[in-house]
C-alpha cells in the first residue's frame, strides 16, 4: 500500500488523534508514524482495523537502544539518575545471587535459569519498580497505604518525591523469599 493510500485511510474530518487505547501498533515510516487503530465499524464484528499516518504521533516514544545495563544507567538524565541508581543499589543488596541483565532494553534482576525477580523502568516524570502482577497483587495494599501510585505489577516512584527505601527493601525481600520458597 502506498503512503497516499495509508493517508486516505484517515478521514480529514477526524482531526483528533486516536487514543492510546485504540492504537494497536505504531510503525515508523520516514517522518510519519503508521498507526494501526482498532475501531468498531460494525457492532457485530468489532474487528475493523484502520491504518493511518500521523506526523509526529510517536515522537519521543522509542527508547534509545542500550548495549548493557551500565549503558542504560549512563544514558539516564540528571533527574532520573538519583532514583534509578538508588534502586540499582537496593536491588544488588536485596539478593546477592541475582544477576543484573538487560532485557526489553531495561535492567532486570534475574535468579536461577531465567526467573525475573523485578525490573527497573524510567519515564519522563517517574520511575517504576516492576514485579510480576501475581506477586505484586499481594503487596499492592501496602504500596497504596504508603501513598504511592501502583498499577498492575508496579510501584510508581515520582522523581519529585523521596524514595520509600524501607518499603522498596520490603518489596524486594518479599519477592526474594517468594522465589526461594517456590522457585518461580
Amino acid at each position: 500500500m502506498s503512503l497516499r493510500g495509508l493517508r486516505a485511510g484517515w478521514s480529514s474530518e477526524r482531526s483528533e488523534r486516536p487514543t492510546k487505547e485504540a492504537v494497536a501498533g505504531i510503525y515508523r515510516i520516514a517522518e510519519f508514524d503508521l498507526l494501526l487503530v482498532l475501531e468498531s465499524r460494525n457492532p457485530v464484528t468489532h474487528d475493523f482495523c484502520r491504518a493511518c499516518l500521523v506526523k509526529g504521533y510517536a515522537d519521543g516514544v522509542p527508547m534509545p537502544k542500550r548495549e548493557s545495563v551500565d549503558d542504560y544507567f549512563a544514558q539516564l538524565n540528571d533527574v532520573q539518575r538519583p532514583h534509578l541508581e538508588t534502586l540499582r543499589a537496593l536491588s544488588i543488596d536485596a539478593d546477592l545471587e541475582a544477576r543484573e541483565e538487560l532485557k526489553w532494553n531495561l535492567p532486570v534482576y534475574v535468579r536461577g535459569e531465567n526467573t525475573n525477580l523485578w525490573m527497573l523502568q524510567n519515564f519522563k516524570n517517574h520511575c517504576s519498580l516492576r514485579f510480576s502482577p501475581p506477586f505484586f497483587a499481594t503487596q499492592k495494599v501496602a504500596v497504596e497505604a504508603a501513598g504511592y501510585g501502583a498499577g498492575e505489577g508496579f510501584i510508581k516512584l515520582p522523581y519529585d518525591r523521596e524514595l520509600p527505601v524501607e518499603l522498596l527493601k520490603a518489596l524486594m525481600q518479599a519477592r526474594v523469599e517468594e522465589y526461594e520458597n517456590t522457585g518461580a
